[in-house]
């Protein structure tokens, strides 16, 4: 029972990551029908930052909000002055730019702060919990009230304000938004930087965990875009259903088969599903890319 728990607490945990990134993915996809493969990088970022201006002395709540403000600027920065400007390039031209991006940030990265790998204190300095044997790391607990508040917070904004009815108006009929005098290019924007600033999010939640580094934002992207997929790109709860089946799968094959093969076993298990339903759980019929 205690390796049961300790296994689904972790599962939970990575999970809430992966769906906040997968998150990353569907909010830029819905209005733009871009995949943006650097939604890693601003992971990566989030957490680099947030321990660079802890590292300089600036209070945590002060840094946190300069990590969110910083990383959600470079969100925008990228759809200014990249993908404004390239909208009617093709989805493999897209998809080839976000990737030379990536390694473009990720190299960045590496000069600004080296290859080595950093780790921020935790939330809390609360002794971990003890459950049936099991070991409940307290940032873990973070992690997970974190993915919740961003659920809660997407929730609110796009049901609840006029702006989110604006957003998904130009995510269901673009055209129909425009007749209707809604700026499909100013929802790309808005998609732009909530997505940088989600990734920032999670970077943050996850530094006390996984020790941030220049390439953090590799595998973390592939765990994302597959949660994204698996759920079914462009709809939202299928990227938080998809974040937290990945992240458990990932934990029980880990923990009951090889954690050498956890990886393996998780995109297996994607596979397998999108050989049954290629649309992902909750996902469209079709993929393609349309116009801003």
């Amino acid at each position: 029972m205690g390796d049961l728990i300790q296994f689904i607490m972790t599962g939970l945990t990575i999970g809430s990551i992966y769906e906040i990134v997968a998150l990353g993915f569907v909010t830029i996809y819905s209005v733009t029908k871009i995949i943006n493969l650097a939604q890693g990088e601003f992971v990566m970022l989030g957490g680099m930052l947030m321990i660079t201006f802890v590292g300089m002395g600036i209070p945590f709540v002060i840094a946190f909000i300069l990590t969110l403000i910083m990383v959600t600027i470079i969100g925008w920065v990228l759809e200014f002055a990249v993908f404004r400007r390239v909208k009617d390039a093709d989805p493999i031209s897209l998809i080839i730019l976000t990737i030379g991006i990536a390694i473009l940030i990720r190299g960045l990265a590496s000069i600004g702060w080296g290859k080595g790998s950093f780790r921020l204190e935790s939330f809390t300095a609360h002794a971990p919990l003890k459950i049936f044997n099991a070991t409940i790391n307290i940032q873990s607990i973070w992690v997970m009230c974190i993915m919740l508040a961003v659920v809660i917070f997407l929730y609110i904004m796009m049901e609840k304000t006029i702006l989110g009815k604006a957003f998904r108006g130009t995510s269901d009929n673009p055209v129909a938004a425009r007749l209707m005098g809604i700026s499909s290019v100013k929802m790309a924007t808005l998609a732009f930087m909530l997505s940088g600033g989600l990734g920032a999010l999670a970077g943050v939640a996850i530094a006390p965990i996984m020790f941030p580094s220049y390439d953090l934002g590799i595998m973390l992207g592939i765990k994302g875009f597959s949660a994204a997929i698996f759920g079914g790109l462009g709809s939202a709860p299928g990227a938080v259903i998809g974040g937290l089946v990945i992240g458990l799968v990932e934990s029980l094959g880990g923990g009951y088969i090889s954690s050498g093969l956890k990886d393996a076993i998780t995109f297996s298990f994607v596979l397998l599903l999108l050989l049954i339903r290629p649309s992902g759980i909750l996902g469209e019929k079709s993929v393609g890319k349309g116009g801003l």
